[in-house]
Parts: C-alpha cells; sequence; structure tokens
C-alpha cells in the first residue's frame, strides 16, 4: 500500500526555542543509548548465555539501526515526523522487553536487532531539529542535538555497566522500557507539527536513495570518512570490557561503563564543532578530527595503562564527534527538502562501518588480542585522514 503525505499545515519558521531544543536532545540520546548498552554487559552476557554468537550482540545492533535508518528514517521526509517519532518510542520500549526475557543467545541476537531497527528514532530527531531551525542558526542547534544524543552513547555504557554488575543485564533491558515509554511522551508533548517537504510515495522515497548518493560527492566523501572514523570507534567499545577482563587489568562491567564518563569529553565538541562550522565552514574540523582519531589509536597503542586508555577515549571521542557534526553540517545543506534521506544514507553508512567494526574487531581480538585490534584502529582512521586530506588542499 502506498503512503501518501498528509495535507500541508502552516508552519511558522521562527526557529526552534531552546527549551524544545533541549527536549529533543534529551529524546535522541534516551533512544541511541540503547544501542550501547550490551557493550559494557557482554562479558557478563557471554557467561549467561552460552554460545559463540553471543560476541556478536553489538555487531547485530548496530546492523538494525543501519536498517532501520535505510527502511525507516527516509519515512520522515514523507509523513508527519511528531507521529513517526512517538510510534517509535513505543515500539523500541517492546523491543527493550522482549530482549531483557531472552532465553538464549539465537532469541538475544533477534531482539538485538529490533532494538537497533527501533533506536533510529534518534535520526528522526536530529534532521527535524535542523527543519525547525533557521538557517543561520543550524549547525549549533544540531550541535545541541547532537551533544544530547552523544551523551546518550557514552552515559549509557555508565548507566549500563553499573546495573548489570549490581543488579543483572536483564534488568537494564527492563529499565530501558520506562526510559523510551518516558522520552516518547515528552517527544508528544512538546514536539510541533512538521510538514513533510516531499510528495513521493513510500517506494520511490526509498529508490530515490541512490540518486542522492550518486549526486552528491560531498555525501559521498562526508559517508565514508564518518564509517572509517566510527568503525574505530565501535572496534575500541566493544573490545573495552573484555580487554578491562585481563589479568593485566581485571576489573569489570562497571569499570568499563565508567570510561563512558570520560569520554564524554566528546560531548563537548558537539556544539563548539557546529559553531566553528556556521563560522568558519566545517571541512577543517572533519580533518581534525580524523586526526585526532588517529592520535587516539596510537597512544591506546603506546600506552598500555589505564592512563593511556584514558587518554586516548578522550582523544577518540572529541574526534569522532567533532568530525560528525562537521560532517552533518555538510550534508544538511545538500538539499533541503530530503534532509532526511540524506541523513539516512549518512547515518547509514556511518552504522555499517560501526558494524564492520565491532565485527573486525571480534574477530581481531580472537586472532591476535588487543595489538591486533589496536592495529584495525589505526588502519581504519588513517584511510580517514587521507580521504580528507586533497579537499583541504583545493580549499586552501
Amino acid at each position: 500500500m502506498t503512503i501518501t503525505a498528509p495535507a500541508p499545515l502552516a508552519e511558522p519558521r521562527r526557529g526552534l526555542g531552546a527549551a524544545v531544543n533541549f527536549a529533543m536532545a534529551v529524546a535522541a540520546g534516551a533512544a541511541v543509548a540503547n544501542i550501547y548498552y550490551n557493550q559494557p554487559m557482554l562479558g557478563i552476557m557471554e557467561r549467561d548465555l552460552p554460545g559463540s554468537i553471543t560476541s556478536f550482540v553489538p555487531t547485530a545492533t548496530q546492523l538494525g539501526y543501519a536498517a532501520g535508518l535505510f527502511l525507516l528514517v527516509p519515512l520522515g521526509d514523507l509523513i508527519e515526523r511528531k507521529r513517526l517519532i512517538v510510534l517509535q518510542f513505543g515500539g523500541l520500549a517492546v523491543a527493550l522487553a522482549i530482549a531483557a526475557i531472552a532465553p538464549g543467545a539465537p532469541m538475544m541476537i533477534l531482539a538485538s536487532l529490533l532494538v537497533g531497527v527501533l533506536s533510529t528514532v534518534a535520526q528522526q530527531i536530529v534532521p527535524l531539529a535542523a527543519h525547525l531551525s533557521t538557517p543561520e542558526r543550524r549547525g549549533a542547534t544540531v550541535g545541541t542535538v547532537m551533544a544530547g544524543l552523544l551523551c546518550g552513547i557514552l552515559l549509557s555504557r555508565t548507566l549500563a555497566g553499573f546495573v548489570a554488575t549490581h543488579a543483572g543485564w536483564r534488568e537494564m533491558f527492563w529499565l530501558g522500557v520506562p526510559i523510551a515509554l518516558g522520552a516518547g511522551a515528552l517527544m508528544a508533548a512538546i514536539l510541533p507539527r512538521s510538514v513533510p517537504d516531499t510528495d513521493h510515495s513510500s517506494g520511490p522515497l526509498i529508490r530515490s536513495l541512490a540518486g542522492l548518493w550518486s549526486e552528491f560527492g560531498a555525501l559521498r566523501k562526508a559517508a565514508i570518512t564518518q564509517a572509517l572514523l566510527f568503525a574505530g570507534f565501535s572496534a575500541f567499545w566493544t573490545i573495552l570490557a573484555l580487554r578491562l577482563q585481563e589479568p593485566r587489568f581485571s576489573l569489570g562491567a562497571d569499570v568499563a561503563g565508567l570510561f563512558g564518563i570520560v569520554g564524554a569529553v566528546g560531548v563537548l565538541a558537539a556544539p563548539v564543532a557546529g559553531r566553528i562550522a556556521d563560522r568558519r565552514g566545517p571541512h577543517l574540523v572533519v580533518l581534525l578530527g580524523a586526526v585526532l582519531t588517529l592520535a587516539a589509536w596510537t597512544v591506546f597503542g603506546v600506552f598500555g595503562t589505564i592512563g593511556g586508555l584514558i587518554v586516548g577515549v578522550m582523544l577518540l571521542d572529541f574526534g569522532v564527534q567533532s568530525a560528525l557534526v562537521s560532517n552533518q553540517h555538510v550534508v544538511y545543506a545538500l538539499r533541503p527538502e530530503a534532509r532526511a534521506r540524506l541523513n539516512t544514507i549518512f547515518m547509514g553508512a556511518m552504522f555499517l562501518g560501526g558494524a564492520a567494526g565491532s565485527a573486525g574487531a571480534t574477530f581481531a581480538w580472537s586472532a591476535g588480542g588487543w595489538t591486533t585490534v589496536n592495529l584495525l584502529g589505526v588502519v581504519v582512521s588513517g584511510i580517514g585522514v587521507l580521504i580528507q586530506l586533497p579537499g583541504l588542499k583545493r580549499e586552501g
């Protein structure tokens, strides 16, 4: 059945108020947090759910997220976004409940896929913030929402590590249920209605993604760069709990989760990068972000201590998030009426990179331990730097 756009409504475009902007940031963080709960809990889950496939729960979640980006996020250009956001939060609560009662690894993998698909409600919120903002404030507005999203990514690990250690991993997924329902209620209460910018039906809308990819070289460059950086980011966070369980550290899920607080320095990068991109353009910020990501993996390789992990995490998160916000600044400016689809392509590529990074890190850990994982991180971030260098020379 073809989905058609609702009749246009009168929509004032005076910009996004600070209170609504903050609420959107909170909801985006609450949504995206769900795909990272499993990372600090992975060691505990492996003991409770025997079977080698349990180690692929983070990969399954990110693959689900990528699938949701391609299947659900384009609908934000087609149907009223407030309604879509509220419905997705409701579905996410159901998926979390399924994860909490999963009896074995196969069901947990399927539940993780579903959690990933529905957590893409965060990527309905980000382009809506860009849509509602004024052009001169778009970078700062998106940066604020991204700061909330990044808080969700980082602090979710702290919360999950604490809950899993003191209560259990299933209890963490049960806790996620009211959080998702609360975020949906918040969005229902404060979001204005939005007007879809296209009258395409759902099939042509999704097929148009290939055309947008072919049309915009800037989109391809941003997506590939961010996919590489996020592959390294995901590789680190997927393996961190296992790294900390090694005899040289002998630390548990709660300590792995605390690294989320250390990495929260990356949240500071989001609004700062957005403002710099508004004033001076985003391309230099993307390159600096890639360089910082490479520097982080260098620190991880040279300093095999807790101090080295702490410094590396700060560099890694600051670099990846700076590049992310600045790349989004580029992507959202390409075609305003197609922001949801452009976001689909960009974030879809990023999370496919993340899933590949998680899977690659799992294999690398089995094959050669932390040294091999570190080599993987250096390679992918180094390629990201090389992609950005030619563009900087042309702009200089």
